[in-house]
Parts: C-alpha cells; structure tokens; sequence
C-alpha cells in the first residue's frame, strides 16, 4: 500500500455559524491540503465529528471532499464503530469505488478482550471489498489493541494492510513494526511521536496538525523516510508548540481553531465539544503569525 506512505490528514468538517456543513469551507480544507505537499486524506475519522454528523450529512461530506478532491490524492474513509454487524453491513453494502482503504477504529465503550478485538476486525476483513486500516486510539476506546492482537490480525489477513497506531506508546510502535509483516503499514495516530516513529521503521502518519501546517509537516515526515535525521528534528521541534496547542483543548477545536486564523474556515464546533479558550486562541494566532 504504497498510496499510504508519508502523511495523511483527518480532515476536519466545517460548519457554519447555524451548525449546518460548511460545503465551500470543506472544500477550501481539501484544496488547501492537496495544494501542500499531503499524501492522502482521511474522510469522515473522529476529527470530522463523525459521531455528531447524521447519516445524510455523512453523504454530504463525503461527497464533497470526492469532489473537490477530483482524484488528486488517494481517499481513506473511515467506517468503525463498537457493533460489528452494524459495521460489516455498512462495508459490504457501500460504494467504496473512490476509496483507497477503510480506516476502521477499535470497538469503543464495550472494552472488548483481545479476542473480541481479533474476532471484530476478523469479521469487518471478510466483508471488505477494499485494504483496511486498523485504529487504536486506547484514550478515546478505553481498550489497548495489544501488539499481539495487531501482529495476529496481519498474518491472518491480507486485506488488513495497516495500523493507525495511536496509544502515543513508542515501544509499542517499535513490536508493531518488529512483529508485522515486512509490507504492513505502522502509521502514527500521535503528531507528537510521528517522527521517531517514523525514523523507527514506520510509514509516517495520519496527523492533524498537518492538515493545518500541511507543507511543514509533510516535508518533515518526507525528510523522516528519507533518513535525514537532522533536517527533520529542525522542523519537528518547531512545530512541537503547535501541536500542544491544539491538542491543549480536545480535538478537533483546536485545529478549528488554526483555520480560523489562516482564514480557511470558521472555527464552529458542535456539541458537546467548544470552542477554545480565548487565551488558547491568542497563543494559536501568535503561533501562526510567527511561522
């Protein structure tokens, strides 16, 4: 899956003032980071608020960014969630024809073992048509998908290419990378430790901040692939404070917060999630300008 190599983004979704999709703003988001050196985008993860968007809005937002897109850059969509039924349905019954790969993200709230994480992605591999990314993301699922359970799922299944990994746990990314198959995929889920993962043996990352600073971030994950230690550690280090930033007050505000300053999109949130302090703001706007 070499469409997967470099860096990723988690596009957001903008709305409008009356907490309706933005469309014009998505897709200013989308040309914003196919014009700035991103490998690949990822539609409808956690940080496009999936979880607050209805059905039709889903389709809204995927077929906006399909647009705007226009096949400029390989598309992941993300389809997960903790009923596996539920899930498998949606996989097997949907047009994934503009479509790269599924990102699919461990079964939250239920904590499954790692039986039941095996025997889910199990289930969801069967019924894909297309390559899938796993995603572990422990602080949002209250469950570890353990190196053991990942190195498992590779060997079993060939349509199971790649993982997400995002538990921000560097000795955990280094098993990954030791135990998989040598063309499975370990991508960092964590902005803050793309780097040394990468540097590590990883395939770089599906970031948010990139999406955000994304010719910044894309050449310093290049310069990671490429080896290049210390031209890469420059750029890490001065993108470090922003990622604090925006992570400070949940995700996605913050990088809502970041095209609001760049004059990109408005920085509308729906609920529960707010926006950020206007503190954190002023340090954002700062940021930017300084960059």
């Amino acid at each position: 899956m070499k469409e997967l190599i470099g860096t990723g983004v988690a596009l957001i979704t903008p709305f409008l003032e009356d907490k309706s999709i933005d469309v014009e703003g998505l897709k200013q988001v989308v040309n914003y980071n196919v014009e700035n050196g991103i490998n690949y985008l990822v539609v409808l993860g956690t940080t496009a608020e999936s979880a607050t968007l209805s059905k039709k809005e889903k389709e809204l937002v995927i077929a906006t960014i399909v647009e705007a897109n226009a096949g400029r850059l390989p598309l992941v969509l993300g389809i997960g969630g903790n009923n596996t039924q539920a899930i498998v349905e949606e996989i097997s019954s949907r047009d994934l024809s503009a479509f790269t790969a599924v990102l699919s993200v461990s079964p939250m709230y239920n904590k499954p073992t790692q039986e039941g994480i095996y025997q889910h992605f199990a289930a969801v591999a069967k019924a894909s048509s297309k390559p899938i990314v796993l995603y572990n993301v422990p602080g949002r699922t209250a469950s570890n998908m353990l190196p053991e359970t990942v190195i498992r799922l590779a060997h079993d299944f060939d349509n199971i290419v790649a993982i997400k990994e995002a538990a921000g746990d560097i000795v955990q990314a280094m098993r990954l990378i030791d135990g998989c198959p040598d063309d499975f995929l370990v991508i960092s889920g964590d902005d803050m430790i793309a780097l040394p993962m990468t540097l590590a043996g990883g395939a770089g990352v599906i970031s948010v901040i990139g999406e955000g600073f994304p010719k910044e971030f894309s050449s310093m994950i290049s310069l990671g692939l490429e080896k290049k230690v210390e031209d890469a550690y420059k750029i890490h280090y001065k993108i470090a404070p922003a990622i604090d930033y925006i992570f400070a007050e949940g995700n996605p505000a913050g990088i809502k917060a970041v095209f609001k300053k760049l004059g990109i999109c408005n920085d509308t949130l729906r609920l529960p999630l707010v926006n950020v302090s206007k503190e954190l703001q002023t340090k954002i706007d700062q940021y930017v300008d300084s960059l």
